[in-house]
């Protein structure tokens, strides 16, 4: 049986971002969930039929989403990445930032396949935790770590309940046969503000 969460509480629900933007993982493709914690989005894709595997350095949290897929017990920050060389047909990475992986993350990707990234901007510290500018992206940072990739949508800014500042992206990498404009379901490439207060 799959897990529920932990036994305090309920597991929360994938974030908003990563519902909006799973459909671009093409069916059946395999997920990678980096700093994948108690499981949200490793449940989510499980349920979409994606095989799914997640990384964490908490072996509690590893425990409890082991009958979703794979997963791997490993301290990304201070050891070696764990899958050199695999990628994936989507990526997600949430609420989470250690800026040197950000090229491993990104070439994590498979041709055809998604990033889907959200985690704390500058502006934060304003608003709450985290608040130190090594957890924080600059402005237009994910942009540039993308730039190998296709920006579908990206986004940042302040957003309420809770507040917070943002950034966020769903970047595809293009498979040899995507020649020309991106076709449904991708969008026009665009670059949002978050409505933030006055």
């Amino acid at each position: 049986m799959a897990p529920h969460g932990t036994a305090h509480a309920p597991l929360p629900a994938a974030s908003e971002w990563i519902q909006r933007w799973s459909h671009l993982v093409p069916a059946g493709g395999s997920v990678l969930d980096v700093a994948c914690g108690h499981g949200r989005h490793m449940r989510w894709f499980y349920e979409r039929k994606h095989p799914v595997t997640g990384i964490d350095k908490a072996p509690e949290a590893i425990e409890s989403i082991a009958p979703w897929g794979a997963t791997i017990v490993a301290d990304i920050e201070a050891g070696p990445w764990p899958l050199p060389g695999q990628r994936f047909a989507g990526v997600v990475v949430t609420n989470y930032l250690w800026r040197p992986l950000l090229p491993t993350i990104v070439d994590s990707v498979a041709p055809g396949g998604v990033l889907l990234y959200e985690t704390f901007a500058v502006g934060n510290e304003t608003v709450g935790r985290p608040a130190r500018a090594e957890f924080l992206l600059r402005p237009g940072e994910l942009l540039q770590a993308c730039r190998a990739l296709r920006i579908v949508a990206y986004e940042e800014g302040f957003l309420d309940a809770p507040a917070r500042f943002v950034q966020r992206i769903a970047a595809v990498r293009p498979a040899p046969s995507m020649d020309g404009p991106l076709r449904a379901p991708l969008r026009t490439p665009l670059r949002t503000p978050l409505q933030g207060p006055v």
